[in-house]
């Protein structure tokens, strides 16, 4: 299955991408992941990637769409994948349709989420600064107050951009660029929205409950 989940910063396309792929057997696609594998891999749109990020500069949508492009033509990807934040604009979009040619995406779903909570989830979020477990100040404490449940490291670490202000002004962007998107795909008939304030679980069946039909 190919598929995209769409929803602001904060909303839980990650979390349910991960357990996509747990169930289905199918890569999640991060745009972040694909351009830090690229650079790693020094491939030929790597580089260029590279070259652009050392000088200051955002990367472009061709670099991007070549970075996407790339990596859905590897093996893993032959019987679908879940889209993490591609694409995130109208002309991302197009590309990602010439891309696909006569194949079709089996589902955009958009996760949708009050803007409050999306700026509590992710000024409350930290992980463990030594396996990367992940964790909440409200919604995911470790068991044992300042210690790591998976290792048991009591040196935890916060993004610098995990913050109300930075996440005001992501979410700016996000209404700016990416929720165009929106239309775009609800003109194809493929746009299912689904509430995601509730648990994880009740998200994850919401989302199973889409792709069964």
């Amino acid at each position: 299955m190919k598929i995209i989940l769409l929803g602001a910063p904060g909303a839980g396309k990650g979390t349910q991408a991960k357990m996509l792929q747990e169930k289905m057997g199918i890569p999640q696609l991060s745009t972040g992941d694909m351009l830090r594998a690229a650079v790693k891999n020094k491939t030929e749109i790597g580089l260029k990637a590279k070259a652009v990020m050392d000088s200051g500069n955002l990367v472009s949508d061709d670099i991007v769409n070549a970075i996407v492009k790339d990596r859905m033509q590897e093996p893993d990807c032959k019987n679908g994948f879940i889209l993490d934040g591609y694409p995130r604009t109208l002309d991302q979009a197009d590309a990602l349709s010439e891309m696909l040619g006569d194949e079709k995406l089996d589902a955009v779903i958009e996760i949708t989420v009050d803007d409050e909570a999306v700026v509590e989830r992710i000024a409350g979020r930290y992980t463990c600064g030594s396996c990367g477990e992940g964790y909440h100040d409200t919604f995911k404490k470790p068991a044992k107050a300042d210690v790591c449940d998976k290792c048991g490291s009591s040196e935890f670490k916060r993004r610098p951009d995990d913050n109300a202000k930075t996440v005001k002004e992501r979410l700016f962007v996000y209404y700016k660029e990416t929720a165009p998107l929106l239309g775009y795909y609800h003109a194809f008939r493929q746009l299912k929205s689904i509430d995601g304030m509730g648990d994880i679980d009740v998200v994850k069946a919401k989302i199973a409950e889409i792709l069964a039909n």
